[in-house]
């Protein structure tokens, strides 16, 4: 259960961290670069995998430039969601994604819809409905809920996409690995181009919060398998709790840590996404 717990909390801090970002100064497109080169070493040496396997034929390299592309660009507009819709919504928007991964299996993958799945995708649309909702007056509504629709649907693209490398045979790390270092080639490219072209520098406090953010980033896929792995036998058990605790403990903090402003609409979002979870966990389980 410990690795559930660290997966959760580096979950949330990736979040805190770009929640911090504007206010210390740091540059968030230099901290999503430099977060890649971070992740693909620690994948590297930590997951050990085996990159001979994208050598074969029929290896998923559509998927993988795609995953290189999606993955910097969503973690950009997960910054901005946080900035401007808050850490609790933005990140119970990121949990829900699995709702559209879910539809997505059903009509794609050839999954079934049992009644608990079908219970807990109607539920979990009324959540993302109900997240939407502006806290406040005068907070900036539309472009925060363009934010958090853009966030719901990129996780449940990148969800997608790695379901389609794993149909392909190619080890989940060995796929992580090469999407990772290509998503560091593409934007180290791209803080090339802005210097040249907007006269951006480079500073060493955005690298080291940039290998901050990495090393959470990888924190949080690494934990997650290492769950997995300690209860093989109980994966709906491990879904449940990492997604539900991330709910739990990122609307803790926006609301103690930030003073992020809830509604009565938005709470009431919060525990029907806590119960369209647990009723995809049931039915997975």
């Amino acid at each position: 259960m410990h690795f559930i717990l660290l997966s959760v909390a580096c979950s949330v801090l990736v979040s805190v961290l770009l929640k911090l970002a504007p206010r210390r100064g740091w540059d968030v497109a230099q901290m999503v670069t430099w977060n890649y080169l971070a992740a693909a070493l620690l994948c590297a040496w930590l997951l050990q995998p085996p990159p001979a396997a994208l050598r074969q034929p029929g290896a998923p390299w559509i998927e993988l430039l795609a995953l290189a592309l999606v993955l910097p660009t969503l973690f950009l507009v997960l910054a901005a969601s946080v900035r401007q819709a808050g850490i609790v919504r933005t990140d119970i928007a990121q949990r829900l994604s699995l709702l559209l991964s879910l539809a997505a299996a059903f009509l794609f993958f050839g999954e079934q819809a049992g009644p608990l799945k079908l219970a807990g995708l109607a539920l979990g649309l009324l959540a993302v409905t109900g997240i939407l909702a502006r806290p406040v007056r005068g907070e900036a509504g539309p472009r925060a809920w363009v934010l958090l629709l853009a966030v719901w649907a990129g996780f449940a693209v990148v969800d997608v996409l790695l379901k389609r490398v794993a149909l392909s045979g190619t080890p989940a790390t060995a796929a992580l690995m090469v999407a990772f270092v290509m998503a560091f080639a593409g934007m180290l490219a791209w803080q090339g181009w802005r210097r040249v072209r907007h006269g951006v520098r480079p500073g060493l406090r955005h690298v080291a919060a940039g290998l901050l953010l990495g090393l959470l980033n990888f924190g949080n896929i690494l934990f997650y398998v290492r769950a997995h792995q300690a209860l093989p036998d109980s994966p709906a058990v491990v879904f449940a709790t990492m997604n539900i605790g991330v709910v739990v403990l990122g609307t803790a903090v926006g609301v103690l840590a930030f003073g992020e402003r809830t509604s009565a609409l938005n709470r009431v979002a919060i525990v029907a996404a806590v119960a369209a979870i647990g009723l995809i966990a049931l039915a997975q389980g």
